[in-house]
């Protein structure tokens, strides 16, 4: 497992950027494996034994392809006759509140540092976290958005278009993600990665960078 210190901690940093999923936002996908399985009468087991995060997924999260040609897609490879309003219901029902702590730390770190998030996600999800989740989202200077950017994480031009974008080294910004392919990803295009198993690694950071 990937330690949660950072690599070559800073004496400090000149950005914070933050994955929503797991990181700010707590996720549960079974919830959409619960709501489809339920409109299409099958086992969420059956469902999920087929859900692929494939190249529609991927195009999806680039803001690619439209909802409904998602949508379509999943009908196709899990075999599911449901509506795309039904699709769009599980898919929305995946979010399962903030992540414990993750609002007060945030409130602690945006007293001393920028604030970025860098979400792999697509525009339903957009439209529903935005809404349901200003408040806790109010902290980030702007949230970079793999649907808006056509770029996902853990690709090398998508870590390269945020960090130009914020304007401060790569070296000087510590970014926090759950996903070891995105902390490998980060680390390779220079910034400071921390793999975020609970919000205690992103409070045991801000004390590694005296905040």
């Amino acid at each position: 497992m990937t330690s949660p210190s950072l690599v070559s901690p800073p004496s400090s940093a000149d950005a914070l950027l933050f994955d929503l999923g797991r990181v700010v936002l707590d996720i549960d996908f079974d919830k959409a494996l619960a709501c489809w399985s339920a409109y299409a009468g099958c086992k969420p087991a059956d469902i999920a034994a087929r859900f692929a995060r494939d190249e529609h997924y991927h195009q999806h999260e680039r803001g690619l392809i439209e909802d409904a040609a998602y949508f379509q897609s999943l009908r196709n490879s899990l075999g599911i006759a449901i509506t795309d309003d039904q699709f769009l219901e599980g898919w929305n029902a995946i979010f399962a509140g903030e992540m414990p702590g993750i609002a007060a730390l945030l409130t602690r770190a945006a007293k001393h540092l920028p604030l970025y998030a860098f979400s792999n996600t697509n525009r339903p999800h957009v439209a529903y976290f935005q809404d349901e989740y200003a408040e806790v989202l109010k902290h980030f200077r702007e949230i970079f958005l793999s649907s808006t950017i056509n770029l996902r994480k853990p690709d090398a031009e998508a870590y390269d278009h945020v960090v130009q974008a914020i304007g401060v080294p790569a070296s000087r910004i510590v970014f926090f993600d759950d996903l070891p392919e995105n902390i490998e990803g980060a680390r390779a295009r220079g910034l400071n990665a921390v793999q975020v198993n609970s919000s205690d690694d992103v409070a045991r950071t801000l004390a590694e960078l005296g905040i």
